[in-house]
Order: C-alpha cells, then structure tokens, then sequence
C-alpha cells in the first residue's frame, strides 16, 4: 500500500523538513503553535512525548490528515534544556554541556485518523571541553538560538562522540520515523 496524501509536518523546524524530504514523501508544513510550557509533565521523557502528542493533536484537529510532530529537549543532570532565552542564556548551557556527557530526548508523535505512535528516543552526546573563546564565536553565528541546549550537532566542533541517532540529536530520529512511515505505508519498505 502507498499513500498518495501528503503528510503534515506538525513544526517549522528547517532540519524536520529537509529529513523528510531526503525521504522522498509529500508532506506540507503546519506548524502547532501551541504553549509548550503549559504541557510539561513529570521526567524529561513524559515531556517531550507529551508536548509532541499535543502538537500533533492541535495540527490534526485542524487538517484532519496523517500528522508527524517531534520535540526534542537536551538533558543534563537531570534537568531539561530547551532554547536559550538569548545569547547568554546560549552560553550559560554551552558552559554547563562542555566536557560531560548528556542526552537528547525526542518525543515523537505521528497520528491518522486510527492509530497514534507516541514514543521518545534518546541519544548519548560526549561532549569536547568548550573554552570561552569557542563558546562566544558560536554564539555569535547565531545558530544556537534556535535549537534546544543551544547548539546544533551538524555544525560541528562540539562532540566527541555519540551513542545512538545522529538524526535525533539533529531533531527528528529518523530510524523510528521510517518504521512508522513504512508501518503505515507511506514508504516502501527496504530490502
């Protein structure tokens, strides 16, 4: 079975987007727009799964068609780092992930008019120590601002290494998603 409609893309997050369309699949933008705070629920995992579902809720009962939401937090400690405030903000967690390990959590939600897939994936993120000097360049560029623990693992120099998906520390763990497209026939399985 192959589905001919395109699916909605439940965020306006360029590197979600440019994933899917490495896919090959139709799909249209409609971001949520919802009060993310106002989801919050108990362990980083319970939260990321449930701000997801909720974006993937609200895009679904607008446009009525297969949704796929994500929302992705960097925990360290114990304690969740969304998108800084600002560019202090910025390096306050570039400081605090510098030399240590954390994870990146992605909660996934993907609904049809039958089924809904809710689940999170973690990754391991080992970072490099990050000197002053670094950290107030990177901020400079910009591309810390817009994504969660303030850095984007495609623009390199940060990690020494990672244990998981790549994709997921990027913002939308792929492995997972190609099941769920492939379960619901949106993509051919591979062989």
């Amino acid at each position: 079975m192959c589905v001919d409609k395109p699916i909605i893309l439940a965020s306006a997050s360029p590197r979600r987007a440019a994933f899917l369309r490495e896919l090959g699949i139709p799909f249209l933008v409609v971001p949520a727009n919802i009060d993310e705070a106002a989801v919050c629920a108990g362990t980083p995992e319970e939260t990321v799964k449930k701000i997801a579902l909720a974006k993937a809720r609200a895009v679904f009962a607008r446009e009525k068609g297969a949704v796929l939401a994500a929302d992705s937090a960097v925990v360290v400690g114990g304690k969740m780092l969304g998108k800084p405030k600002d560019e202090e903000d910025a390096k306050r967690m570039l400081r605090l992930l510098g030399g240590r390990a954390h994870e990146v959590m992605t909660g996934v939600a993907f609904l049809t008019g039958g089924k809904v897939y809710n689940e999170c994936v973690k990754t391991k993120v080992f970072f490099r120590r990050l000197d002053e000097a670094f950290i107030a360049r990177y901020v400079a560029t910009g591309s810390p601002l817009d994504k969660a623990g303030a850095y984007g693992i495609q623009d390199g120099g940060l990690a020494e290494r990672i244990e998981g998906s790549y994709t997921n520390v990027v913002g939308l763990p792929m492995e997972y998603v190609r099941r769920i497209l492939q379960a619901e026939g949106y993509l051919k399985e591979e062989r």
